[in-house]
């Protein structure tokens, strides 16, 4: 699908700049320009597909219909997957929080949609499936839905209101939700004008993202020697998963930033499972959000949130080893 993108990265690397074939300078430049080229395609057109099925799903919407819809358990699968088609990253989540509580939706289904929106999303989808196929990346989509769910369910059930702070515990006592709002009904040629613009206005904000990650991806895949990672984190390593999930943790990055490294460190024997635990980790757990949630959680509650979904990130990575 995609091999005139590798003559055009080969033709520009190889001829016109005049670089060496299979030098670390020319794989590490060829590897950059064919992983930006094609992430940011894959991007832009999952990004657009992604914009009409969200103008029909508006978050008011969808937080006006799991409020007031008898679901009877559906709520959470629906959650999650309203958390993949909405472009949302971790550091959204306070925003999003009140949002959802003041609606008057279950603190467990909250948790569904704020654990599943930043893993799974259109970047995520679109650099995924550059980076390892689709085959890989809709094991990877299942996989983010189901770790919303168990983790939104499993949260759920601890009934942890008590743990909101004062603030958000008000909120919820004294909001009535909203009257659901009457979307005006245009045709889809009405709306693409804006879902371009908006995709546009998307793969222009995280191709900053993209060009550190893959310039970053590429530096690996030119200089570091074949074997570096596998010397330090293998299958045989029973603490890698839990290792690569922990260390992720302090890092802040989204989908864009991190895929391409993940990408990288696969290509250097880093095994899949154990990336996408640290991708997790990047991603869906950091510090800067558990600086925004302390105002809407307590100390603890965030402990538990973060402790429940590090669970099962790590489960997840020896899942992945085991069946890829």
């Amino acid at each position: 699908m995609f091999d005139w993108l590798q003559y055009f990265a080969d033709w520009l690397i190889y001829s016109i700049f005049a670089i060496e074939q299979h030098t670390k300078l020319g794989d590490a430049l060829n590897f950059f320009v064919f992983d930006t080229l094609k992430i940011a395609l894959l991007l832009f057109v999952i990004t657009t597909v992604m914009g009409i099925v969200n103008s029909y799903f508006p978050v008011e919407k969808v937080r006006n219909f799991l409020s007031r819809k008898k679901l009877y358990g559906l709520e959470y699968l629906f959650a999650s997957t309203f958390g993949v088609i909405t472009p949302f990253c971790s550091c959204s989540s306070v925003p999003l929080f009140i949002g959802f509580v003041k609606g008057g939706i279950p603190l467990g289904i909250t948790f569904t949609y704020l654990i599943t929106a930043p893993l799974v999303n259109e970047v995520a989808i679109a650099i995924f499936a550059g980076a390892f196929g689709f085959k890989i990346t809709a094991i990877y989509v299942a996989s983010g839905i189901v770790l919303g769910i168990i983790g939104g369910f499993t949260l759920g059930k601890l009934k942890l209101e008590k743990q909101l702070s004062p603030w958000v515990q008000n909120i919820i006592a004294n909001a009535q939700t909203e009257e659901e709002l009457e979307i005006e009904k245009r045709s889809l040629s009405q709306r693409f004008p804006a879902i371009l613009k908006e995709a546009y206005t998307i793969v222009k904000g995280v191709s900053p993202y993209i060009i550190i990650g893959i310039a970053i991806g590429g530096l690996m895949h030119g200089f570091l020697p074949t074997g570096f990672f596998e010397q330090y984190i293998n299958k045989g390593q029973w603490y890698a998963v839990p290792l690569a999930v922990i260390t992720g943790i302090p890092m802040y990055s989204n989908a864009a930033g991190v895929i391409p490294v993940v990408q990288v460190l696969v290509a250097k024997g880093v095994p899949l499972g154990t990336a996408i635990a640290f991708m997790m980790g990047v991603i869906g757990l950091s510090l800067p959000e558990a600086m925004l949630l302390k105002k809407v959680m307590t100390w603890k509650l965030i402990a538990i949130y973060f402790g429940t979904i590090a669970f099962f990130m790590i489960l997840s990575g020896y899942l992945f080893n085991m069946i890829l």
